[in-house]
């Protein structure tokens, strides 16, 4: 009896193989559909939408720009009636941390590409927040009503580095500049002075820190002073904005870029005879950022334009190589078996997107590698609208654990503008309707 019914299973077996066989053949299998981990095709701009949606909508939610009274919970809604218990209300993310002037760049991008003034409005309402509040607790902090050290907004009243400032000075001037808001100068004369005149730097200029060793250059600190310097130069007319914005893409990647690799590293040290190249990923998208920024209002006819332009060229055709088959980036770029990483990863997909939009980058070469990213992206969207899969804020080290190891969280604030920006770009990339399947691949047609 059991002969008999593996006698029966080996013929059933035998069956279900040679209908495959005669179902199949050599002419026929390059069509198959391939089971990929992330979706292949592009989405189509109304499933973009959807995701950004859904991203706007818990954020909206919680990130209210109102103050209460800390004692009774109360809105307080008059300036006028500022005390020494007036508070911002607490949400999920700080509104005016250096994730969120991304953010608020995101969203004001967001609502010219796809013409929905919640976007707009979502940045206009919390600048104007800031606005009319921070002179208030300024005031009442000045006449002893405030702890000196522990008082609302400090971080844009008394800024302490680049963080604080030149993410949401660059924001905060592109809506002045669109016409979003019109009462912003005098805290973007603030953040800039910053920027420009307090920030520690080395005698050649560059924009530097003291820690976590002395004179120690962050690859992130591109963008948290470029596209405020570049802004600057766009708000004002005066050059020297946009040459100090130029120089540090110079000296930033005369140090640290990795010319045999197209990539960068995350720190670099004065005294170090020898540089520890970590490739961290979201670094590594900060400064493909900063240079799309600069590209967006530089002159054309700016003697370090060429310059920037083929930097950027070089280090996205670096990064390209290191696409992982998932759409993903690794967050050590040239390490697979680190974790793939959602932030970086928009970000890449936006800044190639959009210089491939611009026409700095070839699309028929790159758009296909921006649209799987953003795909990727897409995957990491929950349905509450919290971005899954990004690494915690990061320092900066000189042994691989470190980066292995940082945690990811939905809290995590620099997921977000990041996906809002992909998908915004990715939007006005589909409007051109240039995606093609060819042979079960996407190829893109100018």
């Amino acid at each position: 009896m059991k002969k008999t019914k593996i006698f029966l299973a080996f013929v059933l077996l035998s069956g279900t193989a040679n209908a495959q066989v005669k179902t199949a053949n050599d002419a026929t299998l390059h069509a198959m559909k391939p089971v990929y981990t992330v979706p292949y095709e592009p989405m189509p701009k109304d499933e973009i939408k959807k995701v950004l949606d859904k991203v706007f909508t818990y954020l909206d939610a919680v990130t209210p720009a109102q103050m209460i009274n800390k004692n009774t919970n109360e809105l307080v809604t008059d300036v006028a009636k500022i005390d020494s218990n007036t508070v911002v209300q607490q949400g999920d993310f700080r509104i005016t941390s250096y994730e969120w002037g991304v953010t608020y760049s995101a969203m004001l991008w967001a609502g010219e590409i796809t013409g929905d003034k919640k976007y707009t409005n979502y940045a206009k309402d919390r600048f104007n927040f800031f606005a009319n509040w921070i002179p208030a607790v300024k005031k009442l902090k000045a006449a002893g009503g405030y702890n000196k050290n522990n008082y609302p907004l400090k971080q844009p009243i008394e800024p302490h580095a680049l963080d604080d400032a030149g993410a949401v000075c660059a924001a905060m001037i592109k809506a002045t500049t669109a016409g979003v808001n019109n009462n912003l100068r005098p805290q973007i004369d603030h953040y800039m002075d910053w920027v420009a005149k307090k920030e520690y730097r080395f005698k050649d200029g560059t924009l530097a820190r003291i820690r976590p060793q002395k004179n120690t250059l962050w690859l992130d600190d591109l963008y948290m002073g470029v596209p405020a310097l570049a802004q600057m130069g766009k708000l004002t007319g005066d050059k020297k904005y946009f040459d100090d914005a130029v120089n540090q893409i110079k000296l930033f990647s005369q140090r640290m870029f990795i010319k045999e690799k197209g990539i960068y590293m995350h720190g670099w040290v004065e005294s170090m005879e020898t540089h520890p190249e970590f490739k961290w990923a979201r670094a590594n998208g900060w400064a493909i950022m900063a240079m799309c920024e600069l590209l967006d209002v530089l002159p054309e006819d700016h003697e370090g334009r060429d310059f920037v332009l083929q930097q950027l060229k070089a280090h996205a055709k670096g990064l390209a190589s290191y696409q992982s088959g998932s759409g993903f980036w690794h967050q050590l770029l040239d390490r697979e078996d680190s974790y793939l990483e959602t932030s970086a990863t928009a970000i890449y997909s936006y800044c190639i997107a959009h210089a491939c939009n611009k026409g700095w980058l070839n699309p028929v070469t790159y758009a296909p590698m921006a649209s799987l990213a953003w795909n990727a992206v897409a995957t990491k969207v929950n349905d509450k609208g919290q971005v899954e899969g990004t690494c915690v804020g990061t320092g900066m080290a000189f042994d691989p654990a470190f980066y292995y190891h940082r945690p990811v969280n939905v809290f995590a604030a620099h997921g977000y503008g990041p996906v809002i920006l992909a998908g915004a770009e990715m939007y006005k990339m589909m409007e051109k309707n240039k995606f093609k399947m060819n042979d079960s691949s996407i190829q893109y047609y100018e």
